[in-house]
């Protein structure tokens, strides 16, 4: 018996201490890069660690006394057909509790021995059933203290200390958080624009965004103020191949490569190629200094010009590269 107790006991520690082991290095594992949650981790660290402790214990209690009523039912039945137990089994019967088995008993069990149920009966006879006036469970009264303990160290950590951040910074956290996976799924969805989806921006620092853009690809041909070179003006209402958001967009990302204009959509993205559309339209009518003379037809936008109207997309003889 004493060979099963310890192999019952050695396996259900190695298996909860496995089990604690590798929710501690999941743990560990975890990215560390909110300090808010390092006090969070430690404690379920510890409240682990005390969970794992508490179920080998019962688990060894279970063991105990099992192995209890095991040696109980060997007496009684020896006793009752007049048979000697073996030393060994003899040697198994209860003796008396040493320091650990007391402080357990007081501390987890704290049972009321049956030769003194009658200090605590009520009384209360109810078919036979008798009411005692027991104590709660020490354990259950052990684990109500440490929540209370548990609670205390919540407050002062979260509210009292300063170390914790309160519910009002979480959200901020977390909203702060959010606005920067939208951006993050915004920018990816943003490259999935084409002529056919794309919009006007108007937003004063993307459309300054597509300005530097602009001056870093498209000057050198346009000018410095949309003004014409070797490419149109782009500043007038003449075009060449259409104007609008969703026409300078496909000129920009297709190129005119009989004029000499590349397709940007190999170097550019999608979406700095819509920033520099809205740019040049935002330059309408600016009248910027020598300026080249119109090329092209005169676009109206598509929503108001008429359903019968193809004037607006049709592309002049003359013209030097886009627009």
């Amino acid at each position: 018996m004493k060979s099963l107790k310890y192999l019952l006991t050695l396996v259900v520690m190695l298996s909860v201490a496995g089990s604690a082991w590798s929710q501690v290095a999941d743990a560990a594992a975890a990215p560390a890069a909110d300090p808010t949650g390092e006090f969070a981790r430690i404690m379920t660290w510890v409240l682990g660690a005390i969970g794992a402790l508490l179920f080998i214990v019962a688990m060894a209690y279970v063991v105990r006394v099992n192995q209890f009523l095991y040696k109980r039912v060997l007496t009684l039945e020896a006793q009752r057909n007049g048979v000697n137990l073996p030393d060994d089994v003899a040697s198994l019967q209860p003796k008396e509790d040493d320091f650990w088995t007391k402080m357990r008993k007081k501390y987890w069990e704290n049972p009321v021995p049956i030769e003194r149920e009658a200090d605590i009966d009520l009384h209360h006879d109810y078919d036979g059933i008798r009411e005692l006036d027991n104590s709660l469970p020490p354990w259950w009264v052990n684990l109500f203290i440490v929540t209370i303990i548990w609670s205390a160290i919540y407050m002062f950590y979260y509210h009292f200390g300063g170390s914790g951040p309160s519910s009002s910074e979480e959200y901020k956290m977390d909203m702060e958080k959010a606005k920067k996976e939208i951006a993050i799924a915004s920018a990816g969805s943003a490259n999935m624009v084409d002529e056919n989806s794309v919009t006007l921006l108007t937003d004063a620092a993307v459309v300054a965004q597509g300005e530097t853009i602009y001056t870093s690809n498209c000057a050198a041909c346009h000018g410095q103020a949309l003004e014409g070179g070797i490419g149109p003006n782009l500043t007038d209402q003449n075009w060449i191949h259409g104007g609008g958001i969703k026409n300078v967009f496909k000129t920009i990302k297709v190129g005119v490569p009989d004029k000499g204009m590349v397709a940007w959509e190999k170097t550019l993205r999608a979406s700095d190629i819509q920033k520099v559309a809205s740019f040049i339209l935002s330059k309408q009518g600016t009248n910027p200094p020598n300026a080249k003379a119109p090329q092209g037809d005169i676009w109206k936008d598509e929503a108001a010009a008429p359903a019968a109207d193809t004037t607006a997309t049709k592309p002049a003889a003359t013209g030097a590269e886009s627009k």
